[in-house]
């Protein structure tokens, strides 16, 4: 198959993260930019794209490079297309602008004229003029604007591919699934020990978790992607990758994630339930001021309040809580912890062995590594043990130069996209406000409820070859009804990760 020029779209902060992924799944030409990493592949890698990265939000296909000194230039230059390639007849489309320009400084205006581009064309080559869908097109294109370089993207993802479609329920200020996937990514761990999260929330840390543990691709819980409306889309094609489950692996030890609040922890379970990962995630109601040494090698990945949308009556005491359960009953092990106030991370009272800059949202946070050992670092050291290997110093080094670039706590400007994720603005406070104030917190699916349930059936007429182009038509039918509503029996991905559920899932409309 031809191979053509691709780029996915991240959070700062996850970018080689990104490229590492894109790697190890073959993509060719891979380059690392500002919020993104370029690549080149075929119709398969862009399926795949889509289908297996844990840390791209979305995946988009250059289809036009040019200069625009104007809105004139924009409009000609999108107007030389030749969009019946690309938008039939009878099928509607929509345009996202991203823009960096002294010229363009409105990102609808520029938004306007690629529409007025691409309508007028239809309607002096056709007569007639496509229709312009926002919630729900078969086309979604997406204009890049820097200075007066443009580039014309086909959106291959539709739906920013962090939104998985496990999450039942959220809890207030929830992770974003795809920060969540890449500060997992970033440990190292791929499930050789337990995994622990002391303040789970609804339950994102522990889930992706279980993805990367199990190597589950985190798309089979979406009910489609953008390109599966492409007027060249391969259905054999992608069911035979959506099918493959050969490389997923057995997962021999055990996730636990615990909250203080009830409400989070059966949030959390149901989002469990909903991912069929309740075979190997344990979720409890347990205060980390009481957490104990566990009897298994373990990891600690957790996200503490930072004071900003979420908080609690003693912030600075609750950091330097967590300093002392990890100090006492975490020997043996690694703890990494994002966090945003560099007085927070003092109270913790531990030297972290790695930090890393990564934004949550608006937020330029920091991701740090504790190992925790008996006795002095000296004494560790001799005795064999590493702090940092060579290739986290040389991680470690980019990250303090790309860190120089930057402001600490600078905010993001509201054009970009580390907004596209949905999370919700963060307001700067005094360490004194820990309180939240406003309105109340909505979830970042925008009330959405997710799609659906897995079970046994799927599994067992996939082994026995039985899963064919109509068994995945089925399977994802209910997500195309007017209302989005399906009750009754839902097809799992695996009879491994699932029991069978018999429940009603409802949607909103996009």
């Amino acid at each position: 198959m031809q191979e053509f020029e691709l780029i996915a779209k991240t959070f700062m902060g996850l970018e080689q993260v990104l490229a590492k992924e894109l790697t190890q799944l073959g993509a060719n030409n891979v380059q690392i930019g500002r919020r993104m990493v370029s690549f080149t592949g075929d119709k398969e890698m862009m399926y795949r794209a889509n289908f297996q990265l844990h840390t791209a939000i979305r995946v988009l296909k250059p289809i036009a490079h040019f200069k625009a000194r104007s809105a004139e230039d924009m409009y000609e230059e999108v107007k030389k297309i030749d969009w019946s390639k690309y938008i039939l007849k009878g099928k509607t489309f929509s345009v996202d602008s991203v823009v960096y320009s002294e010229e363009f400084t409105n990102s609808r205006f520029v938004t306007y004229k690629v529409k007025d581009a691409i309508v007028d064309q239809f309607r002096e080559n056709t007569g007639e003029r496509p229709n312009i869908s926002v919630s729900n097109p078969d086309i979604r294109l997406n204009i890049h604007v820097a200075e007066d370089n443009a580039t014309l993207s086909l959106d291959s993802s539709g739906e920013s591919l962090h939104r998985r479609g496990y999450r039942q329920e959220s809890v207030e200020a929830p992770l974003n699934e795809v920060l969540a996937a890449g500060m997992i990514l970033m440990t190292g761990w791929k499930g050789e020990t337990d995994f622990i999260d002391p303040m789970c929330g609804s339950g994102t840390l522990p889930i992706e978790a279980a993805l990367i543990a199990r190597n589950i691709s985190p798309g089979v819980f979406r009910k489609e992607f953008a390109f599966e409306k492409w007027p060249d889309f391969d259905q054999d094609l992608f069911d035979s990758i959506y099918n493959d489950d050969s490389q997923e692996r057995e997962f021999t030890h055990h996730i636990y994630g615990y909250d203080t609040d009830m409400k989070a922890v059966n949030t959390a379970r149901m989002n469990v339930a909903a991912a069929g990962f309740s075979r190997y995630v344990t979720i409890e109601q347990q205060d980390f001021k009481d957490f104990t040494q566990p009897k298994e090698k373990s990891i600690i990945i957790m996200n503490p309040p930072y004071g900003e949308r979420i908080s609690t009556p003693n912030l600075l005491g609750t950091y330097k809580m967590i300093g002392e359960r990890l100090k006492h009953e975490f020997m043996g092990n690694e703890a990494w912890i994002l966090s945003y106030r560099e007085e927070c991370f003092r109270q913790i009272g531990l030297k972290p062995s790695i930090k890393i800059p990564v934004y949550n949202g608006s937020l330029e946070c920091e991701f740090r590594r504790y190992q925790l050992f008996d006795g002095k670092m000296k004494e560790f050291r001799h005795e064999g043990g590493i702090i940092k290997t060579e290739e986290e110093k040389k991680e470690m080094a980019q990250k303090h130069r790309f860190k120089k670039e930057r402001d600490f706590k600078k905010r993001l400007d509201e054009n970009e996209e580390n907004a596209e994720a949905d999370i919700r603005s963060f307001t700067f406070h005094s360490l004194e406000r820990n309180r939240l104030s406003g309105s109340k917190f909505r979830d970042d699916r925008g009330g959405r409820k997710p799609r659906f349930d897995r079970n046994d059936d799927r599994h067992d007429d996939r082994r026995n070859g039985k899963w064919n182009k109509e068994g995945r038509d089925n399977r994802r039918s209910f997500s195309r009804d007017d209302d989005r509503k399906f009750g009754g029996k839902r097809f799992d991905k695996a009879n491994k990760r699932g029991g069978f559920r018999n429940k009603n899932i409802y949607h909103d409309e996009d």
